[in-house]
C-alpha cells in the first residue's frame, strides 16, 4: 500500500508519555511508584493514512491510543489534531472534536449496550451531538448498509448477531458523526482469520471512500502488512523503529522488528526451513521497573550475541533516540542493522 505523506499531518503527537500511579494496600494508600505505560512517544498521521501501532501486549499500543484521544489524560506531551492542542482540553471543550476523532474497540460485545437495539447503539452519537433529526433514521439505516448489515436488522439486539457483525455495528458507530480519523484498537483480534478478512477488506473500502485516516492498533504484523501504509513498533512503551510497511517488512533494522518478522510462518515449507530464525528469549521487564538505558536489551540477541563490552556499556547507559542511522528510517538502537529475513 502507498500514500502521500507529504501534505500536513491531521495528527501530530509529539514526546507524548502516560504514566500510572502504583498505591500500597491498606487505609492510607500512598503512592510508591509508577507504571510507565508510555514514554516519549512521537509520530504523525496524515490524511487517508493507515499507521499501524504493533508490539507485544502490554507495550503500550492501547495507552497510546487511548492517551491520544484523551480518554486517559497524558502524563506530559502534546496531541495536536489540526494545529488544535488536545492534551490540555476539559471533557466539555473535548466534546465537539469527537465529531473527527472516533474509536472501535477491541471486543465488539463489551462495546455494545446489550439493554438497546442496534438502531439506538448508532443512532447514539447522533443524539448526544444534536444531529438526529427527521432524517436520522435513514441515516442509521444508512450506516448499517455502509458496513453490510441488513438496514432491516436495526430493531434487533447485539447478542443475535456474531462476532464480526458486532464489530461492524461498532464501526458503524463510530462512523456516524462522519469522523476524520478513526483509532482502531485490534478491532479484528478478537475474530475468526475468515471473519477478520471481511472486516479488514471493509475498513479499506471506507478508508478510500469516506476519507479516513485510521491509527491501526495490533499485535499481529501479518494484518498490519495487508492494512497498513507505515508502521511504528512499540516495545515496552517506547517506538523503536517506524518505516512504510513495504520496506519494514524487507529489511527490518531493529533486532525486535526482526524477530516478530522471522516469528511470521511462511506457506512455503521449503522457504519456512531455510529462512533465518531470530530468537528473543525471556518475557518483557516489569514497566514499574524497566531497564536503563535500552530497555530491549534484557532480550536482545544482538546485545547477547555479537557486542563486545564496550558496546554493552552504551546500551546500558544510553538511551537510543528514534533517529535514522543510515536505514533512511527511524531506528531505537544504537547497532541498527537492516536484514532481509523474507
Amino acid at each position: 500500500m502507498t500514500t502521500a505523506t507529504g501534505t500536513e499531518p491531521v495528527l501530530q503527537v509529539r514526546d507524548l508519555v502516560k504514566h500510572f500511579p502504583v498505591r500500597s494496600r491498606g487505609i492510607v494508600r500512598r503512592t510508591i511508584g509508577e507504571v510507565h505505560a508510555v514514554c516519549g512517544v512521537s509520530f504523525d498521521l496524515h490524511a487517508d493514512e493507515t499507521l499501524g501501532l504493533v508490539g507485544e501486549s502490554g507495550s503500550g499500543k492501547t495507552t497510546t491510543a487511548r492517551t491520544l484521544l484523551n480518554l486517559e489524560r497524558a502524563t506530559s506531551g502534546s496531541v495536536t489534531y489540526r494545529g488544535r492542542e488536545l492534551t490540555t482540553l476539559s471533557r466539555r471543550h473535548m466534546r465537539p472534536l469527537r465529531e473527527d476523532l472516533q474509536i472501535v474497540f477491541q471486543d465488539p460485545y463489551a462495546s455494545l449496550d446489550p439493554r438497546v437495539s442496534v438502531h439506538e447503539i448508532v443512532a447514539e452519537p447522533l443524539r448526544i451531538h444534536g444531529r438526529y433529526d427527521e432524517a436520522g433514521r435513514a441515516d442509521v439505516r444508512e450506516l448499517l448498509r455502509l458496513v453490510g448489515l441488513n438496514p432491516e436488522h436495526g430493531n434487533r439486539f447485539a447478542h443475535e448477531f456474531s462476532g464480526g457483525q458486532r464489530q461492524r455495528i461498532g464501526i458503524a458507530r463510530a462512523l456516524a458523526l462522519r469522523p476524520k480519523v478513526v483509532v482502531l484498537d485490534e478491532p479484528v483480534s478478537a475474530l475468526d482469520v475468515s471473519i477478520q478478512a471481511g472486516v479488514l477488506n471493509l475498513l479499506m473500502d471506507l478508508q478510500s471512500e469516506l476519507g479516513l485516516s485510521f491509527l491501526f492498533v495490533a499485535h499481529d504484523l501479518s494484518v498490519m502488512r495487508h492494512v497498513a501504509h507505515r508502521v511504528a513498533v512499540m516495545y515496552l512503551g517506547r517506538i523503536v523503529e517506524l518505516a512504510p510497511t513495504r520496506e519494514l517488512f524487507a529489511r527490518p533494522a531493529h533486532p525486535y522488528t526482526q524477530a516478530l518478522i522471522s516469528a511470521i510462518p511462511l506457506p512455503d515449507p521449503r522457504k519456512e526451513r531455510a529462512r533465518r530464525r531470530i530468537i528473543v528469549q525471556g518475557d518483557v521487564p516489569s514497566p514499574i521497573r524497566p531497564p536503563s538505558g535500552c530497555r530491549f536489551r534484557t532480550r536482545c540477541p544482538k546485545f547477547a550475541e555479537q557486542l563486545t563490552d564496550e558496546e554493552r556499556t552504551a546500551c546500558v547507559e544510553q538511551v537510543p533516540e528514534l533517529t535514522d542511522r543510515g536505514s533512511g528510517n527511524p531506528v531505537a538502537c544504537h547497532y541498527a542493522q537492516p536484514l532481509e529475513l523474507l
